[in-house]
């Protein structure tokens, strides 16, 4: 079936079942095109709260499907592929920040937005990378144990007067980005503006012009009047970065910054997953939904 005919019956099924297409930035360039919305973690979790639609399509991975459905408890949410994960995710658990909590009482349990729902359930607040910041300054606490990526709290703790302690996790995509590259890339793109996401390591961030969410990198290609951008991030994003400025030149800090389980969506399983739902379907234990949807609220509210 060519992509036309996956299209054309994409678009009767989401009528028929009254359902919204979410993409993350780093999806296929054919899944962010017929999306009814692209961002990042945190403008998907605003849009799954404010959608009327009987269904949503989420094209990302497994957290943030999980994360949609907390948020729509009532709601039918569907995943193209029930096998796209997310390493930094699967490299804590429940009983993991349990024995955190345990070793360091009366401290605040701040998690990254890439974590399970059970680890979302024993977090007090959770936060994203473009939120991070404002995240651990509403919190009425000294100390703060951040989960699980060190490289991002690593970055938020720069700006903070408070006490960190951190979990040794990281996301693999970003670590294939090296500053070396980089250094290579600006000596032949001079006038090339350095974007970096918070996830990449301290030595790549030191040198890029600004240290972005994906959904912010988006925003600054498009209102900033440079031509010429070096994007540290994975791939994905440049598909939008082309489509909404023509004109401008991007070139990716690494060839090997493509995520696999990003990749795994495509018009076909969109398809399936829309004609049957059951076999797509995420679920979220409701005693596990309604705890983390506190630690989600919370951030939400900021």
């Amino acid at each position: 079936m060519n992509k036309k005919s996956l299209k054309s019956l994409i678009d009767y099924w989401k009528r028929k079942r009254q359902a919204i297409i979410l993409s993350h930035n780093y999806q296929r360039a054919e899944v962010q095109d017929i999306a009814d919305f692209i961002g990042d973690s945190l403008e998907l979790s605003r849009k799954a709260v404010k959608t009327r639609a009987k269904m949503i399509v989420f094209c990302g991975v497994h957290f943030m499907a999980e994360t949609a459905k907390i948020l729509n408890p009532k709601k039918i949410v569907v995943m193209p592929d029930l096998t796209a994960g997310c390493p930094m995710a699967d490299m804590i658990d429940a009983k993991t920040v349990k024995k955190l909590k345990k070793d360091h009482p009366k401290t605040k349990v701040v998690c990254y937005i890439n974590t399970t729902a059970e680890v979302k359930a024993e977090s007090d607040i959770c936060c994203t990378s473009s939120n991070a910041q404002k995240v651990i300054d509403s919190l009425d606490c000294r100390k703060v144990i951040f989960i699980p990526d060190k490289y991002l709290g690593e970055w938020v703790s720069r700006k903070s007067y408070k006490e960190f302690i951190f979990y040794p996790g990281y996301c693999p995509i970003h670590m294939r980005i090296s500053d070396k590259d980089i250094i290579k890339l600006k000596k032949r793109h001079p006038k090339a503006i350095v974007l970096s996401h918070p996830e990449c390591a301290l030595p790549v961030k030191i040198i890029s012009d600004f240290v972005l969410s994906t959904s912010q990198m988006v925003k600054i290609v498009k209102e900033n009047l440079n031509q010429e951008f070096i994007i540290a991030t994975e791939r994905g994003i440049i598909h939008q970065m082309k489509k909404q400025n023509p004109n401008k030149k991007f070139y990716s800090s690494s060839s090997l910054a493509i995520c696999p389980d990003m990749k795994k969506t495509n018009l076909f399983n969109i398809l399936n997953a829309l004609k049957d739902p059951k076999n797509h379907e995420i679920l979220v234990e409701k005693s596990i939904a309604n705890k983390a949807r506190v630690a989600i609220e919370k951030m939400l509210k900021i």
